[in-house]
């Protein structure tokens, strides 16, 4: 087993059908990338799993799925009109800029000096309506938490949820990077997968832990190796505005060890800020007699693109088999674009082709993701499905015609087993 790089993952990602530079016939554009067909649905399944998990199975989650503009007063009052910057430099000579944290004192481009340090706001500012002027200024939402926190007094009004209980959401969220890399590390667009879990004060510090457990959890769920996750405290002069304490889970990247999802208790911060800015009451009455209370906050973030980053570079295997190299992603069967291949041992034979097809259309009906293939012969037809990380192949052949058995073959130790066409469904299920 090799280390994945960089390239590696780019090259076999843009010829698999993962992910596209954006806007690539015109030559791209930094910090935006394109998901292909397979890149879809691995990010789908992602994504699925993640909100069964957390919103279908549990009963005190609520999910929503809030507007990506909102009133710009609400990110006056979270603190992200004055305060979400990252620090930037200007090269005097070439006119690059950088963020300052990621540069040494000269110019990686051209060795030229740096001028002043200066605080660059993330956020991309757009207009509302027909009018370009101040009154008309929107911003595209650099986090969905935001819309979470506005709708706190819909949801309690709506449903009357007791503490503690939580709000799910998946969404888009933009962050005009300074200097986007890595690939989907550092985009400007993304997208996120996070909980505001909203709990008595007194009893942040449990639900804490209950929610650090729960990451590792779902780590478990879609295949990412426990011994590549790493948890770092986060001290105080490097935590965000809002946060009394967090939690980072590091992941072992290509380009080094870097922030994969993060969980924060945000206090009453972000309740207490809307509620004087908006001028509603946002505090919860949880039990008959007791004074009202503004609840505090934990807040596990999962960052979808970065979650399809760690599971291909988890994934990406070189190996030896059958005295051949080969390149195969080692997916989870969870999270696997395509869950089987069937193939016919020969696509000039009619009778194995519509026997073939036969057993792909039903097995289509309860396991959808499944993929036909009969382009080429069968050593390259494996060799294509072990890269984009199907974990079975199916191949029927004469012996097919006369007593129904197909064979399967497993991805990740190439051997083969023979078994009814007619229990296909259950066992790739």
């Amino acid at each position: 087993m090799e280390e994945a790089t960089m390239e590696k993952l780019v090259s076999l990602s843009k010829r698999r059908g993962f992910l596209y530079p954006g806007s690539d016939i015109y030559g791209g554009l930094s910090g935006t990338w394109d998901y292909g067909p397979l890149g879809v649905a691995l990010k789908n399944n992602v994504k699925n799993i993640w909100w069964r998990m957390f919103v279908e199975e549990r009963e005190d989650m609520y999910g929503v799925d809030a507007a990506i503009l909102m009133n710009p007063k609400a990110w006056e009052a979270s603190g992200h009109v004055t305060g979400f910057s990252d620090p930037l430099v200007e090269c005097k000579k070439c006119k690059r800029r950088f963020r300052a944290d990621q540069v040494g004192e000269k110019c990686p481009e051209c060795g030229g000096a740096f001028g002043a340090v200066r605080q660059f706001n993330m956020m991309f500012k757009t207009h509302v309506g027909a009018a370009e002027d101040e009154a008309s200024v929107s911003y595209l939402r650099p986090e969905t938490a935001g819309g979470i926190f506005v709708n706190f007094k819909n949801i309690i009004d709506s449903f009357h949820p007791k503490l503690p209980f939580g709000v799910g959401q998946i969404g888009k969220a933009f962050r005009n990077e300074i200097a986007p890399r890595d690939f989907l590390f550092r985009a400007r667009e993304f997208e996120q997968m996070e909980i505001e879990y909203f709990v008595r004060p007194s009893e942040w510090d449990s639900a804490f832990e209950l929610w650090r457990e729960n990451v590792h959890a779902f780590n478990e769920a879609i295949g990412i190796p426990r011994a590549l996750v790493h948890e770092l405290e986060v001290p105080d002069n490097e935590r965000a505005h809002y946060s009394k304490r967090t939690i980072d889970f590091e992941f072992d990247f290509p380009f080094g060890r870097k922030e994969l999802y993060g969980l924060a208790y945000r206090t009453d911060f972000d309740l207490a800020a809307h509620s004087k800015a908006s001028g509603v009451e946002l505090r919860i009455t949880d039990e008959e007699g007791k004074e009202p209370i503004m609840p505090h906050v934990i807040e596990p973030s999962f960052g979808v693109d970065r979650t399809v980053l760690a599971l291909l570079v988890a994934a990406y295997t070189e190996d030896e088999l059958g005295g051949e190299k080969r390149t195969y992603l080692k997916l989870n069967a969870a999270v696997a674009p395509i869950k089987a291949a069937v193939f016919p041992l020969l696509k000039n034979k009619p009778q194995l082709v519509a026997k073939a097809r036969e057993i792909y259309a039903e097995l289509k009906k309860t396991v959808p993701q499944i993929m036909w293939d009969d382009n080429g012969n069968i050593g390259k037809r494996y060799r294509r499905q072990d890269e984009i990380g199907t974990p079975a192949c199916i191949t029927v052949d004469f012996q097919t015609l006369d007593d129904g058995t197909v064979t399967v073959r497993n991805r990740d130790t190439g051997e083969q087993m023979r078994v009814s066409a007619s229990e296909l469904s259950s066992i790739i299920r």
